[in-house]
């Protein structure tokens, strides 16, 4: 993906979002973030996904369903609050990137 270092603190903010709403779980978040024009491996995302839970931002279970297994992720309570705050700066960066508010750049 290209500016993968610039855009990868978005997918994470889409995985912390989602995970917040429900329990989510690899496939279908790879699914979701291509919705949103990311195109992401198992390979880069399931790195992503234990780094967050290391950091402590999600926790994750396994549910079995007879021989298969599936890990499910949810953000944590310091997750839920690293989603606010980004809230918050984004819709402060929003303002300067779209509309033209916030401060004042020089051409």
């Amino acid at each position: 993906m290209k500016h993968r270092e610039l855009l990868s603190g978005f997918i994470r903010l889409h995985i912390l979002l989602h995970a917040a709403d429900e329990p989510i779980y690899g496939a279908w978040i790879i699914e979701e973030l291509a919705h949103h024009g990311y195109r992401l491996s198992p390979g880069t995302l399931y790195p992503m996904l234990h780094t967050l839970e290391k950091k402590g931002y999600l926790a994750s279970y396994e549910e079995r369903n007879g021989s298969t297994a599936r890990r499910y992720y949810r953000a944590t309570e310091l997750g839920r609050e690293g989603l606010a705050l980004a809230h918050r700066q984004a819709r402060e960066l929003f303002g300067e990137l779209v509309e033209g508010t916030g401060r004042e750049r020089s051409p």
